[in-house]
């Protein structure tokens, strides 16, 4: 099939002589016209490129000749430059979810948001103000694993791309996990690898510290331990409170998500191990 849009070629694999000079060269002789091009050769010599092209495109030809083009181990896949399909899920704290509708009613967000989910209903004034489905599914009286797969049913209603947890205060079981291995992004409060887990402004309080954050990352079966995708951070004193510096770090922490989205919605993180490398 023939299609004349923009597209993302995404490279990565053991780093060789000449690589970008046979890709291009290939999108050349399928007259396809390159964008931006972006590269990065990892320390253990892992390359990563992010090609962004236009033009009429054959992706099954083009890939089957990048293929037999290039040497063994090298991974390769074409993406729609497109809007991704996301569900959102949150709690109770409005502040990460309201700034990504927000964005998303004003077409900022590169993503659709199908639907939002949440184990409590507090948050569905907010969400129906914007015409979005939302799912309040309970925790009360359910094991984990019943509760996830209660999830997992609504889930397979919309076949989202991404699941965005914008304060979403559950921890996924590994079960959960491996059905969207490396699609759940997640904000944490903190500057991670800083106070990982429940209370981090009060543990950052508690510790004296001179700057709080937000990391978005990654989420895999290690309590806030996968791949970090943004981070950012702001200062603060001795004389705010633990309560002051969750109210100053809720701002850090919508920004730093809706960063990392951007970043991920537009192809540009690879994972490499336990790291992302951001093209």
């Amino acid at each position: 099939m023939v299609t004349a849009t923009r597209h993302i070629l995404l490279m990565d694999g053991p780093d060789s002589t000449g690589l970008i000079h046979l890709v291009t060269g290939i999108l050349y002789k399928h007259n396809l016209n390159i964008i931006r091009n972006d590269e990065y050769v990892s320390n253990d010599q892992q390359f990563f490129m992010r090609t962004e092209f236009e033009g009429e495109l054959n992706a099954i030809g083009l890939l089957q000749e990048l293929q037999e083009t290039l040497p063994a181990g090298i991974n390769l896949r074409i993406n729609p430059k497109k809007k991704k399909n996301i569900v959102v899920f949150a709690t109770k704290e409005h502040h990460c979810l309201a700034e990504l509708l927000i964005r998303y009613a004003f077409d900022e967000l590169d993503a659709d948001i199908l639907a939002v989910v949440s184990n409590y209903n507090t948050l569905q004034p907010l969400v129906s103000k914007f015409g979005i489905p939302f799912h309040y599914i309970s925790h009360e009286h359910k094991s984990r694993e019943e509760h996830e797969e209660a999830i997992l049913r609504t889930l397979a209603i919309y076949q989202p791309e991404y699941l965005v947890l914008a304060k979403y205060m559950r921890v996924l079981t590994p079960d959960f996990v491996g059905h969207y291995l490396n699609r759940i992004i997640n904000i944490h409060h903190s500057f991670l690898p800083a106070f990982i887990g429940a209370n981090p402004y009060r543990q950052a309080y508690e510790r004296g510290v001179k700057i709080i954050g937000a990391t978005a990352h990654f989420v895999n079966n290690s309590l806030d331990e996968g791949p970090i995708i943004a981070q950012d951070v702001k200062e603060v004193h001795h004389r705010q409170t633990a309560g002051d510096m969750a109210t100053e770090g809720r701002d850090v922490e919508k920004l730093v998500l809706s960063k990392a989205l951007k970043l991920v919605l537009n192809d540009r993180v690879f994972i490499h191990h336990n790291r992302t490398i951001i093209l």
